[in-house]
């Protein structure tokens, strides 16, 4: 029989984690305030294809107002204080907020631009700049936001500053759950959890990815700020001309 103070033990002790995936080895790294670069060259994740992901889901507590309803269930089921807090998906009509990926880019010949669902800017695969996002997920579902960067021409690629920003709606990153992940085409798997969000914020620059001594280095940013692109290219120094913009009124895949 299982006492409570080992089940409340093992609910604190990290469980070691592992990726599996058929014909090569996966390892999930995470990008933290301590351990915030990762040098891609190094690992062998520098060309191929680099899958960048953005998943999101509300949380049950602040949509059903879980945090007193736990307390209340609590008297009649002690165990379930050792039970990490409920994370479930949402609809639109639940809360109205939609969450973006996009990507800030400056190749080596001076070419500057942004790939972004707003504006229809969805960007080339095999072309400048060599980034392609592939729809908007405007229901925060499991697939996702995916952009997907060409490495086979990083040598083109000065700096990208991958983003996530709120295109509509409420400004919810304090009531979320939000993640950029890095999967490259040798199995490593790099987790950039966004944490700690400021109240109000709209927009996070994640992932500042460019070249230092011939690697090729994404380092870790999250930086919140409370404008949109326009206030991310000023933190950044983009130098770049912004107007208002819409989205396609038609979901694109």
């Amino acid at each position: 029989m299982v006492s409570l103070w080992d089940y409340w033990r093992r609910a604190r002790t990290p469980a070691a984690r592992f990726d599996a995936t058929t014909g090569s080895t996966s390892y999930a790294i995470e990008l933290t305030r301590r351990a915030p670069r990762i040098s891609l060259t190094e690992q062998g994740a520098a060309s191929g294809t680099l899958r960048i992901s953005l998943t999101w889901r509300m949380r049950a507590n602040d949509l059903m107002g879980g945090k007193n309803h736990r307390k209340l269930n609590a008297w009649r089921h002690p165990l379930q204080l050792f039970r990490p807090a409920e994370v479930v998906g949402h609809t639109q009509g639940m809360v109205d907020v939609d969450f973006d990926l996009a990507c800030l880019y400056e190749l080596n010949d001076g070419s500057k631009g942004v790939v972004q669902a707003l504006g229809d800017l969805f960007g080339e695969f095999n072309a400048p700049p060599y980034l392609k996002l592939s729809g908007d997920d405007r229901f925060g579902g499991g697939s996702g936001e995916v952009l997907y960067a060409n490495l086979d021409h990083q040598e083109e690629i000065k700096r990208l500053l991958f983003f996530v920003y709120i295109y509509d709606g409420t400004p919810a990153f304090d009531r979320a759950d939000v993640s950029v992940t890095l999967d490259a085409g040798n199995g490593m798997h790099i987790e950039v959890p966004l944490p700690d969000p400021p109240p109000r914020a709209r927009s996070c620059a994640v992932l500042l990815m460019e070249h230092e001594g011939g690697d090729l280095v994404a380092r870790r940013e999250v930086k919140y700020v409370y404008g949109f692109q326009s206030e991310i290219d000023r933190l950044y120094g983009w130098g770049m001309a912004w107007g208002r913009g819409s989205k396609p009124s038609r979901l694109r895949r």
